[in-house]
């Protein structure tokens, strides 16, 4: 024997008639708290703040990055060798 209901209501309705609590204010809260806080750390996705973050303490500027990654091209497999 098969029994089949439809059921065709809103999530709110689905809720209040199962003796769910809303929930609504606690999302609503936690949302604004998570907004907050990413628009505060979006200051630390500029570029420069990045490669300071990311790149080891001795390697200050972009131009040594630049220096360092054309020696490794340079000396590397296949690549010239300085005498």
């Amino acid at each position: 024997m098969k029994i089949k209901v439809d059921v065709d209501c809103t999530p709110e309705e689905a809720r209040s008639f199962l003796g769910l609590p809303d929930v609504r204010p606690m999302q609503d809260a936690v949302m604004k708290q998570l907004q907050e806080r990413m628009t505060t750390n979006m200051a630390a996705m500029d570029p420069d703040t990045l490669m300071r973050t990311w790149l080891p303490a001795q390697v200050q500027g972009f131009e040594q990055l630049q220096k360092m990654f054309w020696s490794q091209f340079a000396g590397g497999p296949g690549g010239r060798k300085e005498k």
